[in-house]
């Protein structure tokens, strides 16, 4: 069973394991030390000058930014693709709006976006776009610095949407179309894609019975053929050290966002518990080159295996501590399917 504790004993294993300081700050923040102890405020300082919060804080443009926000410029050999890869790096890595101003600084960037003072690219070319790329704007503002005013209209707009389109406990494409066409003045057939990522930041403001809708429609999706992505299997496949694993991440923590997720996760995270090496922590094998994409990792030992063992952890106690979070006291909940 996923308990919290169990969570905290892996976690610590991972600090005795790894000594570089970005890993063992994040790891306190997951173990909920107090941030006023002698070791926290030590390591809080040796993260906020550790080669991983320099590279972010160097590449930084003056706008705030990190190039393009969302398409990647090619012409340039950037160390960060997009604005919104290294904000949500930021983030992941245990980053806060006070830490050496990188998110203050990105907070301004975004929040210009919104009042047209920085312009932004647009990554499609029709009427979808600006309502989307609105919504993920505001979903990168709320993660960095909560109820924001700026965003306020745009969450409205969403909760009115998501209110129609799920208004009898059932989504419905016509009521969804409807709504979409009075909110944002479209035409097409082609929606913006529902937002549930903004939408469950102030999951206080969703109707009643919103959130679990939400969860029955989109996680089903996620669960048996992926949402947005390629395919996201029912049945987990039988080694975990496999190339292909990391990929189902995708739809774990989709699903993940929502309360309630264990109907469909709790087979996925005791296959994960059962699924760890012999010193307790996770690898995803020789297979996998790059476990985490872009820039995703918190690992700079030169030794491939040692990263590899790191950045796996981290990314599967990130997802087990969130799913302990929504889910609490049904950690081994039954599964669909």
């Amino acid at each position: 069973m996923v308990t919290r504790e169990l969570l905290d004993e892996i976690a610590m294993k991972l600090y005795e394991f790894c000594e570089y300081p970005a890993v063992r700050h994040r790891l306190l923040q997951f173990v909920r030390e107090a941030p006023d102890t002698e070791r926290r405020k030590r390591l809080h300082e040796e993260f906020l000058h550790s080669d991983i919060v320099e590279q972010l804080y160097h590449e930084q443009d003056m706008r705030g930014g990190w190039g393009q926000l969302r398409s990647k410029d090619y012409s340039l050999k950037a160390v960060f693709p997009t604005s919104q890869v290294a904000i949500k790096r930021c983030l992941y890595i245990g980053l806060t709006y006070d830490d050496r101003d990188i998110l203050m600084l990105a907070n301004e960037y975004l929040e210009g976006i919104l009042d047209g003072t920085v312009p932004a690219k647009n990554f499609e070319k029709n009427e979808r776009a600006n309502p989307w790329q609105t919504a993920e704007v505001c979903e990168l503002i709320e993660a960095i610095r909560p109820h924001n005013p700026l965003c306020d209209g745009t969450i409205a707009q969403w909760n009115y949407i998501a209110a129609r389109a799920y208004e009898d406990g059932e989504y419905s494409y016509e009521r969804d179309c409807a709504a979409q066409h009075e909110v944002f003045l479209t035409r097409e057939a082609r929606l913006v894609p529902m937002q549930p990522g903004l939408l469950l930041k102030r999951r206080e403001k969703l109707g009643e019975g919103i959130e679990e809708a939400m969860l029955c429609h989109l996680g089903e999706r996620a669960y048996h053929n992926g949402y947005f992505w390629g395919e996201c299997p029912e049945k987990l496949p039988e080694e975990f050290a496999g190339r292909k694993t990391r990929r189902w991440f995708h739809a774990f923590n989709f699903i993940n966002q929502f309360r309630g997720g264990a109907r469909y996760l709790s087979r996925a995270a005791e296959w994960l518990l059962e699924n760890r090496n012999e010193s307790g922590l996770w690898d995803y094998g020789p297979q996998v080159k790059d476990p985490w994409g872009y820039f995703g990792y918190f690992s700079t030992n030169r030794k491939y295996a040692h990263n590899r063992v790191v950045d796996c952890t981290m990314e599967i106690l990130s997802f087990l501590y969130q799913y302990i979070e929504n889910n609490p006291g049904k950690e081994s909940g039954k599964n669909v399917g």
